[in-house]
């Protein structure tokens, strides 16, 4: 498994060198150089908002093409709620249903909802607001957020649930679930997410509670959703047969629905990288220490706002509240939901580590100088964190010179006011050439 990897690429031949991504990167992890972007992988998080700002389309989102569910014996689709959202044609009182149906008419031998793994997380949740004194506790349920906090706020990991994602929890009941009905054995079964969001990609192959995810493959809902269109259309696809989720599991597709579903009144919805950034920095600062929860997504509007959906946040948001409002509760499901969470199904027990994007040097002592030197670059260069140079602010094109990646010439600044040097030492010299040319004359 790679140290670091990472759904977000860049196509070098389709950028332009314009700065558009690396003001809007949360964690500075983008520079251009020559003319180029790059992307700084031990900084990405694979947020993906360079993915929506980028004009030219150079950055994409690798995820695992539909036919890679031949890989396995017995395939189980794990949809995101936000693929409901989706479709304007579902009208019906059966819509959850009918992707449902759909998706196993597309190849899948079973159908598993992440709506419903996140019913589970919502009871485990609950129960650690209950035993837990550590406030405000923070969701982990977006990948994007919780490697935001290994970089920017490592502090605040602590505050982080034990408590797995709800993909993660859907795919292990769904294999539990599948092999024990049809009598197979579990290495038989793959289980694949129909992803909003490329960082689920990257908690697959790289998780962040535990060593391998039960997660066999993400499929973006970009890929599937011409093919899930036209399957729709079709009369079969109206019937679905199973336990299907409640409202309180497909919520969680907007924000807010998170905090709806484990029943806390005393707590925070935040979606928008940008904005969860600056709420974390107050949870910090310990400006929100009475606060009791706070949910953070990375994507506005929800994992209904993920860069690989088809339909507009605003609209998928209201068709979400409509599905909601069709499908009601059911106690039943919670019931079942809550023996699942007293077992421990959704509980995590690796601890998540800080990521040191800052180390400058193994050595304390040279780490130190660097320090000094960076302070002292910053007090040459002019603070005005412009991005022309090709960094996000003047504070990381000081530490791109320290590491070596740069030059104080990248700054624009500098170099203007090199160049004007430059010019009056030339007319200078000019002068004093003239001057003594005229002397040589007489």
């Amino acid at each position: 498994m790679e140290k670091y990897f990472h759904s977000v690429r860049l196509e070098k031949e389709k950028c332009s060198g314009c700065t558009n991504c690396i003001k809007r990167c949360p964690t500075e992890a983008i520079r251009v150089q020559k003319g180029k972007a790059k992307i700084l992988a031990e900084r990405c998080i694979d947020c993906g908002e360079c993915i929506r700002v980028c004009p030219y389309h150079a950055k994409n989102a690798v995820t695992d093409p539909l036919s890679s569910i031949n890989n396995f014996k017995y395939k189980i689709a794990l949809p995101a709620p936000a693929l409901y959202a989706q479709f304007k044609m579902l009208d019906g009182a059966d819509r959850v249903g009918r992707v449902l149906t759909a998706l196993k008419s597309m190849g899948f031998d079973d159908v598993f909802e992440v709506a419903r793994g996140a019913e589970i997380c919502s009871k485990a949740i609950a129960e650690e607001l209950r035993k837990r004194d550590k406030r405000p506790l923070i969701s982990s349920a977006c990948p994007a957020v919780v490697r935001l906090i290994q970089v920017n706020f490592p502090e605040l990991l602590d505050n982080v649930v034990n408590v797995d994602a709800p993909v993660e929890v859907a795919a292990k009941v769904a294999k539990e679930e599948f092999a024990k009905k049809n009598n197979v054995d579990i290495s038989e079964i793959g289980a694949y997410f129909i992803t909003p969001c490329p960082a689920k990609m990257t908690s697959i192959k790289s998780p962040l509670a535990k060593e391998k995810s039960d997660v066999d493959g993400a499929i973006s809902i970009l890929e599937v959703y011409g093919l899930l269109a036209g399957q729709l259309k079709g009369a079969e696809t109206r019937h679905f047969e199973g336990e299907k989720a409640t409202a309180k599991g497909i919520g969680w597709a907007n924000s807010g629905g998170e905090v709806f579903a484990i029943g806390e009144k005393n707590a925070l919805s935040v979606d928008g990288i940008a904005n969860v950034a600056r709420a974390l920095e107050d949870i910090e600062n310990d400006k929100l220490k009475d606060l009791d929860y706070f949910e953070g997504l990375a994507c506005i509007g929800g994992c209904v706002g993920g860069p690989l959906v088809f339909e507009s946040s605003f609209v998928a948001q209201s068709r979400v509240n409509t599905i909601c409002d069709a499908v009601g509760l059911d106690q039943n499901v919670e019931d079942h939901a809550e023996v699942y969470a007293q077992d421990g199904v959704a509980s995590t027990v690796k601890t998540i580590e800080p990521l040191d994007v800052m180390k400058l040097d193994d050595d304390r002592m040279v780490a130190l100088q660097k320090i000094q030197q960076i302070d002292e670059l910053l007090e040459k260069l002019p603070g005005m964190d412009c991005g022309s140079c090709g960094a996000p602010s003047c504070r990381a094109l000081a530490e791109d010179i320290v590491r070596g990646h740069a030059t104080e010439m990248d700054c624009v600044f500098i170099l203007k006011e090199k160049v004007r040097y430059l010019a009056e030492e030339m007319v200078d010299l000019a002068s004093k050439d003239k001057i003594r040319g005229d002397g040589e004359e007489e």
